[in-house]
């Protein structure tokens, strides 16, 4: 939407596999991905190093992979293309800046400084996780030293941007901003985007016993039988819901089964199965795992659990 379609993904050893199964070759989004391998952690501003083969001398767009952004990032790329040659960042205003990289400006939207996670902000403005960039910032780069978590803080290299006498401009976002990294944060996230973006469509198989309410999604293939699903709900290709109940802000990936269950503000992955389970909330469920109950009095469960699992109450 941006208008940037050759995109260099830094990946680690650890996450190689399941990245590229996700992404793939970038075709779908008419794109072309190629995957850059980060072999330690590094940080940020070490990331970008990692890259600076693929990226050459163009100028860049640095995204943080756990962020999303309401509206995307298209007026924030189209104002740096008016002067390419500027640094960009994009930030928010935030109640809590403590817990952030933290920008003060002057009365032009220029960055005057930055600090990471200060104690004492002088400002309320942060650090959002999107950046543009022209090769100038290997030149900083190569200036700083690793911080006290042992990383090349990508704040550290923009002060020094700024210390060496570049420009460097804030773009200030107006919609919501989210952060994925953690288990709760995943689950805003999911509530957000469904109570943002999510439209009825049924195109699956709804039989009669079954009451279908509010914003939902059911894929084509799915089946529901004698089971209530109060949206907004998304419920992927090929699955089969059976005797239970789905309550709102819950999405569900394709091939799952659930029979005999009741979930709510959830989010389960792909090829799952979830069997009497007499009430699951709040909960995160990795590709192909398997939970079930025998019945042992669980009244609610808020579970955590990764790919390939398999856990009996």
């Amino acid at each position: 939407e941006a208008g940037i379609s050759d995109i260099g993904i830094v990946i680690s050893p650890q996450t190689a596999v399941p990245i590229k199964e996700a992404v793939g070759d970038g075709s779908k989004w008419r794109a072309q991905v190629t995957f850059i391998m980060q072999d330690e952690p590094l940080g940020l501003a070490h990331a970008v190093k990692t890259a600076q083969l693929f990226l050459d001398n163009s100028p860049f767009l640095m995204f943080l992979g756990d962020n999303l952004i309401e509206g995307g990032i298209k007026a924030f790329v189209t104002r740096f293309r008016e002067h390419p040659s500027e640094t960009s960042i994009l930030i928010k205003e935030v109640a809590d800046p403590r817990l952030f990289g933290v920008v003060e400006l002057d009365g032009r939207g220029r960055v005057l400084n930055l600090t990471e996670k200060p104690k004492e902000p002088k400002s309320n403005f942060a650090l959002v996780g999107a950046y543009l960039f022209t090769a100038s910032i290997y030149h900083a780069i190569d200036q700083i030293e690793p911080s006290q978590r042992g990383e090349l803080e990508i704040t550290d290299a923009i002060q020094k941007l700024l210390e060496m006498g570049e420009v460097v401009k804030s773009h200030t976002l107006t919609g919501w901003w989210l952060d994925t990294g953690k288990k709760d944060d995943l689950l805003e996230a999911n509530r957000v985007v469904l109570d943002s973006l999510l439209e009825r469509t049924i195109k699956g198989n709804v039989d009669t016993k079954s009451k279908v309410t509010g914003r939902v999604e059911i894929a084509g293939g799915a089946q529901v039988q004698n089971s209530t699903i109060r949206g907004p709900v998304s419920i992927g290709e090929g699955c089969r819901i059976i005797e239970s109940f789905i309550g709102p802000f819950t999405s569900i990936a394709d091939g799952v089964t659930i029979e005999h269950s009741c979930l709510e503000h959830s989010v389960v992955l792909e090829n799952c199965q979830i069997y009497n389970i007499e009430r699951m909330a709040d909960s995160v469920i990795g590709r192909n795992t398997k939970v079930t109950s025998a019945g042992t009095g669980f009244k609610t469960l808020r579970l955590f659990i990764g790919d390939d699992a398999k856990v009996e109450m």
